[in-house]
């Protein structure tokens, strides 16, 4: 199961007004999971779809109309001793910041997210809307494991004109989760389509980003892809990212490579933690520009990595025609061990030294 809009129940709402931020936490309407889970198809329809609507705020909005909003997307994991934890939510919570100061409105406080984020899953989890640790995840290092998704997101005031919001929502929906992307093969394509440009919203996660990944990635299933991957607009040469993911490169001489960060790559939780997990071992790691011509060269291994799609082995990559495999087609040593390592920190099974899990329950 990947995404679905069949949140939980709990939802987090906060409303910028007059330079401060109230909270509050609606319950909409929900049986117990065990109810939920037995009704017919047709009722359980209606009372999912019922919890994703809110009378009172407005359809027209600088957000439906122009896209002028941004969301994150992080994880609360099951951890094998029963709990449940959160992944990273400081570094959510900064980015969310920084993206709301990037289409120049209010921040939402990185502390006031961290403790939103927590709240709300706690209080799902006490109605019994939580996943739990199977054991049989690990055989395939969780690869399809489940997880609750946090979606939040900004809403602005109603609005027609284009303008910029002031006085915006944030709300955090939740909802369960499993494997991102679909088995089978793992190809990747790069797409002609350009992602971001020099002094845009790449750097953003801005919702109206995702309108050209959507396409684009239509686009690669169409073609018999799993994912697509984008360029450069300038010079056309030089990687960038997935169409919701970032993207890395083990090279024959040793070298793990990522596109460095400007104001075209989104700054991934995932992507840092996976640099600092592989300096740890004592793998070159290098944040820099990489081509085409370089990977197709010299490439060994090849992943992308996000919340969504943890870090996920690709067995080959297609330009203009040209294909590379990447490791004859199997998992590499290393995309292997920097997955597992995540995942099991992720889940409870390794030791979180670094204080990357943010304990719920």
């Amino acid at each position: 199961m990947g995404f679905s809009l069949d949140s939980y129940p709990v939802v987090y709402r906060a409303k910028y007004a007059g330079k401060a931020w109230s909270e509050e936490y609606l319950e909409k309407s929900h049986k117990t999971p065990e109810e939920e889970a037995g009704m017919s198809e047709g009722d359980y329809a209606k009372l999912s779809e019922s919890r994703n609507f809110y009378d009172d705020m407005p359809l027209v909005s600088y957000t439906t109309q122009y896209g002028l909003g941004c969301f994150e997307g992080l994880k609360a994991l099951p951890q094998k001793d029963g709990g449940l934890a959160i992944f990273r939510p400081d570094r959510n919570g900064e980015r969310f910041f920084n993206s709301m100061e990037g289409l120049m409105m209010p921040g939402f406080p990185a502390d006031m997210f961290v403790k939103a984020c927590v709240e709300t899953v706690k209080r799902n989890a006490g109605l019994g809307f939580r996943p739990h640790y199977k054991s049989e995840w690990e055989k395939d290092s969780f690869m399809n494991a489940d997880s609750v998704y946090m979606r939040p997101f900004s809403y602005s005031e109603g609005g027609v004109g284009v303008s910029l919001s002031k006085a915006p929502w944030v709300i955090i929906v939740t909802t369960p989760v499993s494997s991102y992307f679909s088995g089978g093969k793992s190809e990747a394509v790069v797409t002609e389509r350009i992602r971001a440009t020099p002094k845009g919203t790449g750097w953003i996660k801005a919702a109206s980003n995702y309108v050209i990944s959507a396409l684009a990635r239509e686009e690669a299933h169409k073609g018999g892809f799993m994912e697509c991957v984008f360029l450069d607009a300038t010079d056309r040469k030089y990687f960038e990212e997935g169409s919701s993911s970032n993207i890395f490169f083990y090279l024959k001489s040793g070298e793990l490579v990522t596109p460095e960060l400007g104001d075209t790559i989104l700054p991934g939780i995932t992507r840092s933690s996976i640099i600092e997990l592989a300096r740890d071992i004592n793998v070159k790691t290098s944040e820099r520009k990489i081509s085409v011509d370089e990977v197709f060269a010299d490439g060994a291994e090849c992943f992308v990595t996000g919340t969504a799609a943890g870090v996920t082995p690709i067995e080959s990559l297609t330009y203009n025609g040209k294909k590379i495999v990447f490791n004859n087609g199997k998992v590499g040593d290393l995309s292997a061990k920097l997955r597992d390592t995540l995942k099991g920190i992720q889940y409870g099974v390794l030791e979180d030294t670094k204080g990357w899990m943010v304990k719920v329950v």
